[in-house]
């Protein structure tokens, strides 16, 4: 049995982001939140907490899990969608 990387499996995705993000974090809902559990559970590690409890999210190289949507406590704080036509991530790119 073969056994492939993160990495090597990484090669095949591509990203096009979406001119707009697909997904945006209310900041001021944030800052009350005590989990901050966007920031733990991206698996993409795309969600920074800042100094003032704000949440800072690059939509760049999203996975468009929704992980993060899921298993915030605040509701509000996070507005998700897929992004447009033909934008996003590509598991499979040849």
């Amino acid at each position: 049995m073969v056994s492939t990387t993160l990495a090597e499996k990484m090669t095949t995705v591509r990203f096009r982001p979406d001119h707009e993000p697909h997904i945006v974090v209310d900041g001021d809902i944030c800052r009350d939140c005590t989990l901050h559990t966007c920031v733990y559970v991206c698996p993409a590690n795309l969600f920074s907490l800042l100094s003032d409890g704000s949440i800072l999210f690059n939509h760049e190289e999203c996975f468009e899990c929704g992980t993060c949507y899921v298993a915030c406590n605040r509701e509000g704080a996070i507005h998700w969608r897929y992004p447009g036509g033909g934008r996003g991530v590509s598991f499979r790119d040849s």
